[in-house]
């Protein structure tokens, strides 16, 4: 399986990013194909709301130039998509916020509801320094929202809260990683 795995946390070695190494690893021992992008890296522009993408059926028609065209071709050619993000104010960081909302390029709904990307498995991954209920569950539900345009289906879903530090993670971190990765590819 080809996996693309969307690093939204700004710190290469924070918490989000060891995280997401343990489910990559995870996911090369079960033999995948991975490719991590680091999103902080990118020159991502937010969604304008034109519309203009939904003008072509077969591509994403986003008039933007930036990084997000190739984000979305290797999105398309992926069976598996991981995004994931530290939790800011009860939701996904702005740069894995403007990929989920540029993503509005790969569907269409009309004539009929058309998605680049049916069938694709996806999983959100998040770190937070607080707990799920009243902080992080809000991101989860508008993740789990966008697979009904996607036409995807949404595969794993993993919350770390109580996050300081890399390093005060411990091997129950590392397992949920791996439960993670498993699931994604089930």
């Amino acid at each position: 399986m080809k996996i693309l795995l969307l690093q939204g946390g700004a710190k290469k070695n924070g918490n989000t990013a060891k995280v997401l190494e343990w489910v990559k690893e995870e996911l090369i021992r079960l033999g995948h194909d991975v490719e991590p992008v680091y999103l902080h890296s990118k020159n991502l522009k937010g969604c304008m709301g034109c519309a203009k993408c939904k003008q072509t059926m077969d591509a994403p028609g986003c008039i933007q130039t930036d990084d997000m065209t190739e984000i979305m071709e290797k999105m398309i050619k992926s069976q598996a998509v991981v995004f994931s993000s530290p939790l800011y104010f009860w939701g996904v960081n702005a740069q894995l916020k403007s990929v989920i909302d540029r993503t509005y390029s790969l569907y269409t709904t009309a004539p009929e509801h058309l998605s680049l990307v049916e069938g694709q498995r996806q999983g959100l991954l998040m770190t937070g320094a607080g707990p799920f209920d009243n902080n992080a569950a809000e991101a989860f539900t508008a993740f789990s929202r966008m697979q009904k345009y996607h036409k995807s289906v949404n595969a794993a879903e993993l919350f770390v809260g109580g996050c300081s530090t890399p390093d005060q993670m411990d091997d129950s971190v590392k397992n949920q990683a791996c439960e993670f990765a498993r699931k994604l590819t089930e």
